[in-house]
Parts: C-alpha cells; structure tokens; sequence
C-alpha cells in the first residue's frame, strides 16, 4: 500500500460499493457517493459519517470523532469518526461501514432541509440619500 495514493487505495476497497469519488478539501479529500459526503480522509486517516444509528459500531471499536483546532485555539469535533485500520483492510467490512456511513449522511441531509429555515428580519428598502 505505500507506493498507492490512499485515497485511491480507499476507493478501490470500495468498488463493490459503486460510485465513490474522492475531492480534495481543506488540506484532505472528502468521499462522496451520489453528491453526499459520507466520509472524511485526513492525514492518512479515514473518517466515515457517523449519527446515532451506526455511532455504536466506533463507540464499541473506541472510535473518536474527527477533531480540528480553530484559529482560537478551540477544539472542535465532527460528526465523521476514526474508521478503524483492518476495517479498511477489508473490502467487505469496509463496505459494510461505508454504507452504514452514507445512510447516516443521507438521512442528516434529510435533517437539514426538513428544520425551518430562520426568517429574515424584513429590512424594507434602502434609506434615501438626501441631496
């Protein structure tokens, strides 16, 4: 595996799975099927989706969440955790997650779009400049 790139070694542990494309973001590469993000790749580790449906799978392999330091120096964490290494090893384990992950990644979108979107406060039009 050291002369393959790991996003692509990722990939190919999940072609049964079909479709998963990897972008480079934020100094990583995001996976995505289908135009969902389901998992997170971040200096050499991987990261998949997590909500309360597959979050015992990781909490029972003492998984941790995907954390990151702002500028402030807070810790922030994810909601994409650590994708223990013989999981990966193992295309049919793998696919197994990544789809337990993907399932948790749709149904946050399906979360998002279904919470009201906050109203804006009516501004009326712009002030008259006075001559």
């Amino acid at each position: 595996m050291a002369d393959v790139f790991f996003p692509d070694y990722v990939i190919g542990q999940l072609t049964a799975f079909g479709g998963v494309t990897a972008r480079p973001m934020f100094g990583g590469h995001g996976l995505f099927k289908g135009g969902v993000m389901f998992g997170l790749i971040s200096d050499g580790e991987l990261y998949f989706k997590v909500d309360e449906v597959n979050r015992p799978d990781f909490e029972a392999r003492k998984s941790q969440a995907f954390t990151y330091e702002t500028r402030s120096r807070k810790k922030v964490a994810m909601s994409y955790w650590f994708v223990p290494e013989d999981v990966i090893e193992d295309a049919d384990g793998l696919q197994e997650w990544a789809t337990k992950a993907y399932a948790a990644a749709v149904r946050g979108r399906k979360a998002e779009v279904a919470k009201p979107k906050a109203r804006r406060r009516a501004l009326g039009p712009p002030p008259r400049r006075r001559r």
